[in-house]
């Protein structure tokens, strides 16, 4: 594959070892360029790495090698996997193949990009707060954010550990099971895997949904503005009934679901900003001349990230500084816990949860930012996060099309429940065939 129409891609991969057989053989498949593979570059689509040639495999790419997948590229993203709508590579934003005009979504929008065009069968990408699942709907794809733990981080460069998951984007659900049949398991290099056998999900897909729970994310319907956007949800509802689904409305506290987007913003900052100390222009990575020491790394961190990254790192540190961490960083964990178990509650009585994946299709590039970011707004677009402070399972599937441009519908179900959250998106999958196509 040597195409980069959509600017998707920031270094091709000419495999150097013959293919293996295996599950996943035939594939074509994509690397976020923050998963290292041994000789290849991993930027993380920083000017501070730009230089950076990995030494070893991550895990999951081991695993996939493994597998029998041909790896082709390393995808772009957002630098440092911080931001939206992956405008802030080096290499320049990543183009929507179904509008080229409009974004792909971040940070992972270069792997949403390449599965989208159909020039891989799958792609890794990474979920910090959305940032597989709301490509996959700004791209109609299906992106898939595994249980926290499920699939090792060893080998990912981090955004923010307590938050980061490994996910996929794939066509089908169908792809997205096999690719977790082989991408999970205990892994030693890595302490938050989980030890539990690795299920035959792929075999697990054949649900009834007759009787089956629904639950809506109320809080987040109710301040979604596209009536198009809630026109092709309110369909689904319908089908979903048709087939004999309960639907029950569900509502977090309208202060605590405010919360969501701050307390994200200061946990993932807070955390970014001490993973990637490391980056100081003296192990690896961009490094430019300094009298002193102090001077090669200031420096080098000035030219080597960009404007976003340190506003974001800025942020952290304030969070982290003496008192700070008392007054904001220990609070927002606090409330972080509040908005978990308000969650957890949920699930008392629905097998799963599901809302609008993003309150609009795709923005354009040269969109101007929304004048006002309220509360409201930010509970549209960032209600996902709920996902990564809890660590339960959820997915995207495309759900219709506005205007010709994707929507996709966010499915989620509790923790470790990722067989019976893949079953549900499969059903949904099938009774929106050809809505999207």
């Amino acid at each position: 594959m040597k195409n980069n129409e959509f600017n998707a891609v920031v270094s091709f991969v000419e495999m150097e070892n013959p293919i293996k057989d295996g599950k996943l053989s035939g594939w074509d498949v994509a690397l976020k360029d923050n998963i290292n593979m041994k000789g290849t570059l991993t930027t993380a689509s920083s000017h501070m790495l730009s230089n950076y040639k990995s030494i070893y495999n991550a895990t999951v790419v081991e695993k996939l090698l493994d597998a029998g997948v041909n790896v082709v590229a390393k995808a772009s993203m957002d630098e440092l996997g911080m931001g939206g709508y992956n405008l802030t590579a080096h290499t320049g934003p990543v183009l929507n193949p179904h509008n080229k005009a409009c974004s792909a979504g971040g940070s992972s929008g270069g792997s949403a990009a390449l599965v989208a065009s159909g020039l891989v069968r799958m792609a890794l990408g990474t979920d910090t707060g959305d940032s597989v699942r709301k490509p996959a709907s700004y791209t109609g794809v299906v992106g898939f954010k595994p249980s926290y733990g499920l699939i090792s981080r060893y080998g990912v460069i981090p955004y923010a550990g307590s938050l980061d998951h490994v996910g996929v984007f794939t066509q089908t659900v169908e792809d997205a099971a096999i690719s977790l049949e082989v991408l999970a398991g205990k892994d030693p290099h890595d302490m938050t895997t989980l030890d539990k056998d690795v299920v035959s999900y792929s075999n697990l897909l054949n649900i009834n949904l007759e009787g089956k729970r629904i639950g809506i994310f109320k809080n987040v319907v109710d301040v979604i503005e596209d009536e198009n956007v809630l026109d092709v949800f309110n369909n689904l509802l319908s089908k979903l009934e048709s087939k004999g689904a309960i639907l029950v409305e569900k509502s977090l506290d309208q202060d605590l679901a405010r919360t969501l987007f701050p307390t994200y913003s200061v946990i993932s900052n807070a955390e970014a900003i001490t993973h990637h100390a490391n980056l100081d222009g003296l192990r690896f990575g961009l490094s430019k001349e300094g009298e002193t020491l102090e001077e090669v790394m200031i420096h080098s961190r000035s030219e080597g990230f960009g404007l976003q990254v340190k506003e974001r790192f800025i942020y952290g540190a304030y969070a982290l500084e003496n008192d700070n961490q008392f007054t904001i960083y220990d609070q927002a964990r606090k409330v972080r816990q509040l908005l978990v178990d308000a969650y957890t509650a949920f699930y008392d009585d629905v097998d799963v949860m599901i809302v609008p994946a993003s309150p609009s299709t795709a923005p354009r590039l040269d969109a101007d930012a929304k004048d006002s970011k309220t509360d409201l707004f930010l509970i549209a677009e960032n209600h996902m996060v709920i996902n990564n402070f809890s660590g339960y399972p959820s997915i995207t599937v495309p759900m219709g099309l506005i205007d010709n441009m994707p929507i996709g519908v966010n499915i989620s179900a509790f923790k470790q429940e990722d067989a019976k959250l893949l079953g549900f998106a499969k059903q949904f999958e099938t009774i929106l065939e050809g809505e999207h196509a």
